[in-house]
């Protein structure tokens, strides 16, 4: 079974058919950049473009960088324009698709569910925390293989700041850190979360997953393990395919 994924982020939009029986791209993925400012209709703009790249006409996934409930209602947009607050973004989506049937998660929440069933958290039981770092730091805590949605923990505070005002690829990138010198901060916020939550396992997602072997090393002293993605930067396609594909 083949389901468009679509993943919006706070630097690119990209997507893909995926095979949602083996979590696969069916095609390369097409990227478009998210506009800026990141309002409904520009970022809508972008998805349909990635979209009729495809010459697609199914059911479409999409993931949202903030609070959604209902598989519609944006809350959040901390890395988005905040005309996103309070916005139906499924009908959104839908009406600016042609009327093809649309569903929207929160884009942690999809990579976290496409690294619990195809990827570094296949058959892990405990709590399992997945933290994706791009423009931000999303998250998916999992409990028992069950999902609790829209943690947000890239929101915590971390001296004195937000976490991911500190600890993102963006921060990094913005502050001009060493690998090492975002290490230790990446490490601080882990040691934090894993004080509050206790977890069996850490996955780390998000673009930044590509270089693992380049920051991994230097993260220690933790009980919990902490592995990449396996997915790396395709998780939210995956997961906002897979999320879709539960109402087709």
């Amino acid at each position: 079974m083949q389901i468009f994924g679509v993943d919006i982020g706070g630097s690119g939009i990209k997507g893909a058919p995926v095979d949602v029986e083996t979590g696969g791209l069916v095609e390369e993925r097409c990227k478009v950049l998210t506009p800026h400012p990141a309002t409904p209709g520009g970022v809508a703009d972008g998805v349909v473009q990635v979209v009729e790249h495809f010459g697609w006409s199914g059911p479409v996934g999409l993931t949202f960088p903030g609070v959604v409930t209902g598989g519609a209602l944006i809350l959040t947009a901390a890395n988005v324009d905040r005309a996103w607050i309070d916005t139906d973004a499924r009908a959104l989506f839908s009406e600016r698709l042609g009327g093809l049937p649309v569903t929207v998660v929160n884009d942690a929440d999809a990579a976290g569910l496409a690294e619990m069933r195809f990827g570094a958290g296949r058959g892990r039981r405990g709590t399992v925390i997945l933290l994706t770092f791009g423009t931000g730091i999303g998250s998916a805590v999992f409990v028992d293989g069950v999902l609790v949605a829209n943690t947000e923990l890239g929101h915590l505070e971390l001296d004195g700041h937000e976490a991911e005002k500190r600890a993102s690829s963006k921060a990094k990138e913005d502050h001009d850190l060493s690998w090492e010198q975002w290490a230790r901060r990446v490490q601080k916020y882990l040691a934090h979360l894993e004080m509050l939550f206790s977890p069996e396992l850490f996955i780390l997602g998000g673009g930044v997953s590509r270089k693992a072997e380049k920051f991994l090393p230097l993260i220690k002293d933790l009980r919990a393990p902490v592995v990449p993605a396996e997915l790396q930067n395709n998780a939210g396609i995956v997961g906002a395919a897979m999320r879709a594909a539960e109402g087709a």
